[in-house]
């Protein structure tokens, strides 16, 4: 078994602003803007309320809020698809392993960070482009809310499907990151001291390239502590 550890989720870089965190710990998922001009994405920002009871628009600013969204992943039917890049790292994983997702966060006292906020089990892992039309008719049938599915050019698309009973957006986002300065004393999110010593990895973070992978037995089980600290025992 192993860990892939994927940063999702808006972004300065990608629509000028991150997800909120609140007090409490608890936050808001809102996924990135669709870049895809012919998507058959319909929903926006404006038309889609997230899990705290507000649309996610009123969390953004005006220029933002009638943006179609790239719900991707997403915690309803439980899927993750990607290409390029990351879809090498995808097509390895195997039934069993854990996809997990990290994504900037911004509150009001602590500033930005990086938190884990989710996972997915894999149960399937499933190449779109070996897919002839109807197949993949059917695939996007299944899981409607992915907005990836929804793209017209689908060679090269690997899509990971999570086990429904295990996957699970989390109630209360984990810190995962702390600020550092480069050397032109900008500020850059890295690997916290208590995570690397946790999970065994180090650097930057801000990146989703190259993914992160856990794969040592004790690192992975302290993973699992922290995602599911009840189920753990």
């Amino acid at each position: 078994m192993k860990a892939l550890l994927l940063r999702v989720g808006i972004d300065k870089g990608s629509d000028g602003l991150l997800a909120p965190l609140f007090e409490d710990g608890s936050f808001e998922y809102i996924p990135l803007s669709e870049r895809d001009p012919d998507s058959e994405e319909k929903r926006t920002f404006q038309n889609l309320q997230g899990r705290c009871g507000k649309k996610l628009s009123e969390y953004l600013p005006e220029k933002v809020v009638n943006r179609k969204i790239h719900h991707d992943p997403e915690f309803e039917t439980f899927t993750y698809a990607d290409e390029g890049r990351k879809a090498q790292f995808l097509i390895k994983l195997e039934k069993g392993d854990y996809l997990v997702f990290y994504a900037g966060l911004a509150s009001r006292k602590k500033g930005d960070g990086l938190y884990l906020i989710g996972y997915l089990v894999v149960e399937q892992v499933i190449k779109l482009g070996k897919l002839d039309h109807d197949k993949q008719h059917t695939i996007q049938e299944e899981h409607p809310t992915n907005s990836h599915l929804k793209r017209h050019f689908k060679e090269g698309v690997v899509l990971v499907v999570g086990d429904k009973n295990k996957s699970k957006l989390l109630d209360k986002a984990l810190p995962i990151s702390s600020p550092k300065l480069d050397r032109r004393g900008r500020i850059y999110h890295a690997v916290s001291p208590a995570m690397e010593k946790c999970l065994g990895i180090k650097g930057s973070i801000q990146r989703s390239i190259p993914p992160r992978s856990i794969e040592e037995p004790q690192y992975l089980k302290n993973l699992l502590n922290i995602l599911k600290p009840h189920d753990m025992g």
